[in-house]
Parts: C-alpha cells; structure tokens; sequence
C-alpha cells in the first residue's frame, strides 16, 4: 500500500465555495455550542440584558456597544470550548497543563462576563439616575 503524504489533508475551496463552506462550519460551532449550559446562560443573560438595555431607554450606541459585548463573550466562550474539547481528546488523564489551559479558558469567559456586567449597570445606572 502506497500513501502519499505530500499533497493537502483536505482541499481547499475557493471563491464563493469557500464562503458557503466557511458559514456552514461556523454553522457547526454555533450547534456545537448550543449543547454548553453555560452558553445557553448566556444567551439568556444577554436576551433579557438587551430587553433592559432598551427598557431603559439606551441610546442606539450603548445598544450596539451591548450587542458587540455580547458577541465578543460568545467568541470567547466558543475557544474556551474548543480549548475543552481538544484537552479532553489528547490528554483523557488528568494533567496539570490541561488543567491550566481550562483554567485560563475559564478565566477568559469570566472577564467577559465581567465586562458585560459592568457596562450593562453603568447603562442601566446612567438612565435610572437621569430619569429620577
């Protein structure tokens, strides 16, 4: 038996081939990620985060300022996932560096939240204090 190692594991699309390809991956991790609980938390916080937002009368840039946090912790919850996903499949024992690398994932997600959380109540502070 003769392999070839010489030529590309998969082959690359191009033009809009390669942007359909590349939506349906994406497509994939969004499914992927769907099955994390902590994400599915975090579509709700941002669901009902984006209902106070504009309860309370935001004005169009601290919505749009509120929607690009939120995308930004999705991005990082999908690599803490993806950080997960890896460790769990080339080191099934437990090890202090893939115990490490999840913690720094986790980490990660945190100061998102964090910087969700406290723009969410500067906003929600601003427009409660000018409207009393």
């Amino acid at each position: 038996m003769n392999v070839e190692f010489n030529g590309p594991a998969v082959s690359k699309k191009r033009g809009f081939q390669h942007f359909f390809a590349a939506a349906s991956y994406s497509w994939g991790g969004f499914v992927r990620l769907l099955r994390e609980s902590a994400f599915r938390q975090e579509l709700a916080f941002f669901a009902v985060a984006l209902i106070v937002v504009i309860a309370v009368g935001a004005s169009l840039v601290e919505i749009v300022l509120t929607v690009v946090l939120f995308l930004a912790l999705f991005a990082v919850e999908a690599m803490n996932t993806a950080i997960e996903e890896v460790i769990d499949r080339i080191s099934p024992e437990i090890s202090n560096v893939g115990k490490y690398a999840k913690d720094l994932g986790s980490f990660a997600v945190l100061c998102m939240l964090l910087a969700c959380g406290v723009f969410l109540l500067f906003v929600v502070g601003k427009h409660l204090l000018l409207a009393a």
